[in-house]
């Protein structure tokens, strides 16, 4: 009787313990869960200015903000924001038709994830047609591609390949919502693939990402992009795939080293490694996204990474103004080999390179 009392016992503690640190993802204070922020920068996307690539496009920010709206818009099954979000597409087929990204280069081909997503939720063909041919495209050589794009197509890669860390959810994010929709394994295969190259390419023995080969520096955002993209790619891949044990090493690594590089202030630094640089919030959120999930997922310890996840978030929505315009982000950044660059990046308010990230951890949260 001894026994089996000391048994329940520790059965009831093992629970509680369970309990506790599964509710550290899902029991937040006022002004800190995930409705109340996603609610917040949402319809502060829907009221915004388009955010343009070079002047001429919708841009690969607005792009996943975008992603981002929509996605909270679902999982909260918010029908009017739902609303304002295809009104807001709606003049892309028509009037700002001219908007749309041509289809030559990974930070323009990424959009088509955006209207995939769109399709998935509403079942609209137009949306899957648009959609489908930024996917394609991704893969096919174009006649006037240049040698070294024939010799990436030639081994079975995009022809936009450029070993630049931000490729790895600019590739991932379309492949993905292209199988999403299709159910054909060619995309995932296309973006596992690829992923497998830039790993053996460019993460470093302490799991995190140089910019490209020759810049030698762990920017946030750009380790960021890594994070978020390894996260969708294997929230995809079958447990049997070729190379998802590859992919959730690389994965695993990372998250390991960033909970170690993760700042007393809960975040990460502008170059992660670098403890007197600046917080910058556009990379901490991606990587608080990869961390939700992984735990949610189970490829992450709960014990060890929940609490983690939780400091960031916590951290994350005190950069939150009162307009519902997140801060601290570092503006569009192109590689550079000189570590000062990216000391002296400029920080902008309201920029959906981090407005974006910060509704993808909303719907993370909100993920069963």
């Amino acid at each position: 009787m001894k026994n089996k009392i000391i048994f329940l016992a520790l059965l009831l503690l093992s629970f509680n313990l369970m309990f506790a640190q599964n509710s550290l993802l899902s029991d937040f204070p006022k002004g800190y869960t995930p409705k109340e922020v996603g609610n917040r920068l949402a319809h502060r996307f829907v009221v915004g200015k388009h955010m343009l690539h070079g002047g001429k496009w919708i841009s690969y920010p607005e792009t996943f903000n975008w992603n981002g709206s929509l996605k909270y818009a679902a999982i909260t099954k918010d029908r009017e924001l739902l609303k304002l979000l295809k009104d807001k597409f709606e003049p892309l087929f028509t009037t700002e038709k001219g908007l749309l990204p041509p289809k030559n280069h990974v930070d323009l081909n990424m959009f088509g994830s955006l209207p995939l997503e769109l399709y998935r939720i509403t079942k609209d063909k137009r949306y899957l047609d648009l959609g489908i041919s930024y996917a394609d495209t991704q893969w096919q050589l174009p006649e006037t591609a240049k040698s070294e794009e024939k010799e990436w197509a030639d081994k079975g890669y995009t022809w936009q390949t450029r070993m630049w860390i931000d490729d790895m959810y600019m590739i991932t994010i379309v492949q993905t919502h292209a199988y999403k929709v299709t159910g054909d394994m060619k995309y995932l295969d296309r973006a596992a693939k690829e992923m497998v190259l830039y790993l053996e390419e460019l993460q470093r023995t302490n799991g995190l990402f140089y910019h490209a080969p020759d810049v030698p520096f762990y920017w946030g955002r750009g380790n960021g992009w890594m994070a978020a993209g390894m996260t969708e790619l294997l929230r995809c891949l079958p447990k049997n795939h070729k190379d998802r044990s590859r992919i959730m090493q690389g994965y695993q690594t990372m998250m390991a080293s960033l909970k170690k590089y993760q700042m007393p202030n809960g975040l990460w630094n502008q170059l992660i490694d670098e403890p007197d640089c600046w917080t910058e919030t556009s990379g901490s959120a991606m990587f608080t996204f990869a961390f939700i999930t992984g735990v949610k997922q189970g490829w992450l310890d709960t014990k060890e990474y929940a609490p983690v996840a939780r400091k960031a978030w916590m951290a994350l929505v005190s950069y939150i103004n009162e307009n519902g315009d997140v801060t601290e982000i570092c503006v569009g950044t192109n590689k550079k080999n000189d570590k000062q660059y990216y000391y002296d990046r400029p920080r902008k308010v309201g920029d959906y390179h981090g407005q974006a990230p910060y509704l993808w951890c909303t719907v993370a949260l909100l993920e069963k």
